[in-house]
């Protein structure tokens, strides 16, 4: 099948940036969409953005525009996030979906801890 894998989590202080990265490997024969979500503890899931197949459409949540910025590869298999200013509210496990071939598919997630 498909696996999709985030990497660059980590602990920072408010104000600080991170990158995160989601690499899609396996079985692909078509793709489209992709995009980053995330989940607090005691929280749904959220959309913070997503991309389109050739990176020309974008949608943020409100939380987080004009902050981060959601592009991928040319290759179309590797989506980043680029989390600038980053507050204590933006605390969760970010997950990685994207569609490939006819279905979608999550990451692993990875956490993001913003404190002081």
């Amino acid at each position: 099948q498909v696996q999709l894998v985030e990497s660059g989590g980590g602990l920072v202080q408010p104000g600080a940036s991170l990158r995160l990265s989601c690499a899609a490997s396996g079985s692909i024969f078509s793709r489209y969409g992709m995009g980053w979500y995330r989940q607090a503890p005691g929280k749904q899931r959220e959309l913070v953005a997503a991309i389109s197949f050739g990176g020309g459409r974008t949608d943020y949540a409100d939380s987080v525009k004009g902050r981060f910025t959601i592009s991928r590869d040319g290759d179309k298999n590797t989506v980043y996030l680029q989390m600038n200013s980053l507050k204590p509210e933006d605390t969760a496990v970010y997950y990685c979906n994207g569609r490939f071939n006819q279905d979608y598919y999550w990451g692993q997630g990875t956490q993001v801890t913003v404190s002081s």
